[in-house]
């Protein structure tokens, strides 16, 4: 890879950094209104996602309360950054802030020595189905994250939970990918954007906004 291509990356994100004016004056303008551009393009994109799914995300929240309530686990998992989303939603569970009570949760890449045993002698593919066969059982909650949707071991996860009975949610970007066509996601939720920056932007938003439900769920459970 030629030593230009991050800058050429960088370039495409931010033109005015690379612009040959020296005015100072006119950078300042410009990257105000990328940021500002920027905010509006997130902006419009959760409430376009939350005017879609509302009434699917207060459905999935009532059927995770419902787990909670009776014993059920939450097991997240995701690759990348997703990864880290993953194990921020497992923490908001398990770690909330105020009063909230601290709930199951467990984020399935948290253990290296898993991850890597399964990925060297298995496959890269099983490492969230066979955490899945070994810990999860029905009543359980599964939440995988992806920007694409695609990822084969969020497949074979999926498939693999909903084998033994967990309730099973998906987060995806752009057009949901493979995640779409599978049978045995319960709650898919999309984030329709080319741009995984907003992708990932908008779906922190909504585990937030699912973790939110849930937790007044079961606030107002007997």
């Amino acid at each position: 890879m030629s030593g230009d291509v991050p800058a050429t990356e960088v370039q495409a994100l931010y033109p005015f950094l690379y612009a040959d004016s020296s005015d100072v004056d006119s950078l300042l303008e410009q990257v105000r209104r990328s940021t500002v551009d920027k905010a509006r393009e997130i902006t419009e994109l959760r409430a376009s996602v939350f005017a879609r799914d509302g009434q699917r995300l207060l459905e999935c929240a009532r059927a995770m309360t419902g787990a909670f309530a009776v014993g059920g686990r939450l097991l997240t998992f995701g690759n990348g950054g997703s990864s880290t989303d993953a194990q921020d939603l497992a923490s908001l569970f398990l770690n909330p802030a105020g009063d909230s009570p601290p709930l199951p949760a467990f984020g399935l890449t948290n253990d290296i020595a898993v991850i890597t045993a399964l990925s060297n002698d298995i496959g890269f593919d099983v490492v969230f189905a066979r955490q899945i066969a070994a810990f999860g059982r029905a009543g359980d909650i599964a939440v995988g994250l992806s920007t694409s949707g695609n990822s084969a071991n969020l497949l074979r996860a999926f498939d693999e939970a909903s084998r033994l009975g967990l309730l099973t949610v998906g987060i995806a970007g752009y057009d949901g990918g493979k995640m779409a066509e599978l049978d045995s996601v319960d709650y898919l939720f999309v984030v329709p954007s080319p741009s995984v920056h907003r992708v990932q932007e908008a779906q922190t938003t909504l585990y937030d906004v699912l973790w939110e439900l849930t937790v007044a769920g079961l606030r107002d459970t007997p």
